[in-house]
């Protein structure tokens, strides 16, 4: 028989994530990845989760002839807002769901982080990372 691990999201999803709005530019958007070192961020309007904006997302965005640092991709960033490239009704979990769900959720939609909400409030963001955490911290107790 299968264990399932039954820990919650709420253990281990980071509280309070980074957030931006859907009006903010690409730039914007590059720069508060940097400067939080987040893969991710969790778009936000009126108080809603509203979609995510993956730095893949930025990437796809400059055209793969130009270099990441000339003033025609800094243009593209600063012209194009995050609502323009941002995946709308991000696949999401409840704080209270196993990180067994989430896992399979993540395997499931591909996907490589999960904005953990309460309704439609974003209370967190779980990721990959997260659950090699979960792992490495359960086999370091066996």
């Amino acid at each position: 028989m299968k264990r399932r691990h039954l820990t919650e999201v709420q253990d281990w999803m980071h509280e309070n994530p980074v957030v931006i709005g859907p009006e903010a530019s690409l730039s914007e958007a590059q720069e508060l990845m940097s400067e939080q070192e987040v893969r991710r961020l969790p778009v936000v309007e009126g108080g809603e989760l509203v979609g995510i904006v993956t730095y893949s997302d930025l990437l796809r965005q400059i055209p793969a002839t130009v270099d990441e640092g000339d003033e025609q991709t800094r243009a593209l960033l600063v012209q194009r807002s995050v609502r323009a490239v941002m995946t709308y009704s991000p696949v999401t979990i409840s704080p209270s769901a196993t990180i067994q769900e989430a896992a399979e959720r993540m395997l499931e939609y591909q996907v490589s982080g999960l904005p953990v909400v309460r309704g439609n409030q974003l209370v967190g963001i779980l990721t990959e990372s997260d659950i090699f955490r979960l792992v490495v911290e359960s086999w370091a107790e066996e």
